[in-house]
């Protein structure tokens, strides 16, 4: 399996923060926030990742991960030129991806907890086309959020509604298969120009999506708010000695 981070975007959610940087290089507790998706891909036993880089900042990007040695990784990176929506950068890994199954993970996504190698080895072995993780928030309309039937299993994913039909989502952890870039093809932007990643998933649906609860703790960091609750939560498990996102870049 191969990893993809996505690191573009222009975050004006956090500005004035990322007016001068790119918000995959902000501070989350210890670490840069990059890190940590680095961190969910390494503990699946993935090894080769591409990073999605874009708007400001690249070449700090580039210079911060470097080729991923320091990380036991083989890193290369591709540009999406604009903010042009998750499945639109998930398209752009489509040569690096090859005929191998792949995860892609969100770089603004904090995900502390078990790691997700039998997570990744079961949906690999498994005949679902798609997956990704659930998790319950208190604030669901700031993400894309599933529609469960009434035996639990998911049968449609809505971005950003209004009224939600339910307080879970699909945090920014998603396994897919080469055939995604076909349907990634045929994909329109949504009402705000992007191509949605809630419209790629929907395309499995019903039946050909894996869909599990993450047990651990997650937060984005999109937002000044939830970035400083990324920082707690990293702290706290820090402290606790649970932490699993890499440590800081040795000097050379």
């Amino acid at each position: 399996m191969k990893g993809l981070v996505l690191a573009g975007g222009t975050a004006t959610r956090l500005f004035p923060l990322t007016i001068v940087t790119n918000k995959h290089l902000l501070p989350i507790y210890d670490r840069p926030m990059i890190y940590y998706p680095i961190a969910t891909l390494a503990s699946m036993g993935i090894r080769e990742v591409m990073v999605i880089v874009g708007g400001k900042s690249v070449g700090d990007v580039v210079e911060l991960l470097a080729d991923g040695e320091h990380f036991g990784l083989d890193l290369t990176y591709r540009y999406q030129r604009g903010a042009m929506g998750i499945a639109h950068a998930i398209g752009l890994a489509r040569d690096f991806v090859g005929d191998d199954a792949f995860c892609c993970v969100l770089g603004d996504n904090v995900l502390l907890g078990p790691p997700l190698a039998e997570t990744a080895r079961e949906f690999e072995a498994g005949p679902c086309g798609a997956g990704t993780l659930l998790y319950e928030v208190a604030d669901p309309q700031r993400f894309g959020v599933a529609e469960l039937d009434v035996a639990g299993n998911v049968v449609n994913f809505e971005e950003k509604p209004a009224q939600p039909k339910s307080n879970l989502i699909p945090i920014g952890v998603y396994f897919l298969r080469p055939s995604a870039f076909a349907i990634v093809d045929q994909l329109v932007p949504s009402g705000r120009g992007e191509l949605e990643i809630t419209d790629l998933l929907n395309h499995y649906l019903p039946g050909n999506l894996f869909a599990r609860r993450f047990e651990g703790l997650w937060t984005d960091a999109g937002t000044v708010t939830s970035l400083i609750r990324a920082a707690e939560l990293s702290e706290q498990e820090s402290r606790a000695g649970r932490m699993t996102a890499p440590p800081t870049r040795p000097k050379a």
